[in-house]
């Protein structure tokens, strides 16, 4: 809900107060039996609330989505599984989905770049694009400019050289990366921008599903690195964003 135009609509008598009310009734939020939907977190904290689908039912996600479009929000789904947004397009024609980082995406009013600069999401390899797809598609739903840069990794660095451009026109980097992890380290010793390191759960046995390169991150020697969870595409892409838009 856009409270500047609501209020605005009551000056202007383009609304009556008691409509006004009824709209504003349940904007902290929304008890709705299985979730109390958080309607005031985009006056918070600049973004709506996000739907985390996985665990949840089928009939418990077109609830929540339901409530969330009956206020005119914009709504972003992480870890949708690909039967679930089959049920949504039926109901909702304007939803969008990437099956690879399983992000569901409803638009209901233009999303406007907020963002001082760019966020650039780069790879070590092709296998962690699922990971950074969810960062992608998050902070361009948080209203900023992205770029990618795949497949990028240390094994073979001149192609991360090649487009160190890239990395130097960059506001904010997000460096996804699997195995040992190094992808991080090296662009923190290239560039004056906050990057966050993203491990991801891809390699052989010694990465212990994302273990191995999370440690690598956390102790790197390139200073001004921050750290998210193992496969937290969508924590990475929101801190980009939140980055992004600080003056």
């Amino acid at each position: 809900m856009d409270l500047k135009k609501l209020l605005n609509d009551v000056k202007d008598s383009n609304i009556e107060i008691e409509d006004a009310l009824e709209k504003l009734k349940d904007l902290p939020f929304e008890d709705i039996g299985y979730a109390h939907i958080d309607h005031h977190r985009s006056i918070r904290n600049g973004y709506p609330e996000v739907i985390y689908c996985k665990g949840k039912s089928d009939a418990h996600i077109l609830g929540i989505i339901e409530r969330m479009n009956e206020k005119g929000s914009n709504i972003l789904g992480t870890r949708c599984e690909k039967t679930t947004y089959d049920k949504i397009i039926k109901i909702y024609p304007n939803a969008e989905y990437d099956e690879l980082s399983k992000i569901l995406r409803i638009k209901n009013e233009e999303i406007k770049d907020q963002g001082k600069g760019t966020i650039l999401i780069v790879t070590g390899g092709t296998s962690d694009i699922p990971v950074a797809n969810e960062a992608y598609y998050t902070a361009l739903f948080c209203g900023n400019k992205v770029e990618k840069l795949y497949d990028v990794g240390v094994a073979g660095i001149h192609r991360l050289l090649a487009n160190r451009h890239m990395i130097e026109n960059a506001r904010v980097i997000v460096a996804v990366a699997g195995m040992e992890g190094a992808l991080p380290s090296v662009i923190g010793g290239l560039v004056d921008v906050p990057v966050i390191a993203v491990p991801t759960s891809v390699g052989y046995g010694a990465n212990f599903d994302g273990l191995a390169p999370l440690l690598a991150m956390l102790n790197s020697c390139a200073s001004g690195i921050s750290v998210v969870n193992i496969d937290n595409g969508f924590g990475a892409g929101y801190l980009a964003s939140t980055i992004n838009k600080l003056k």
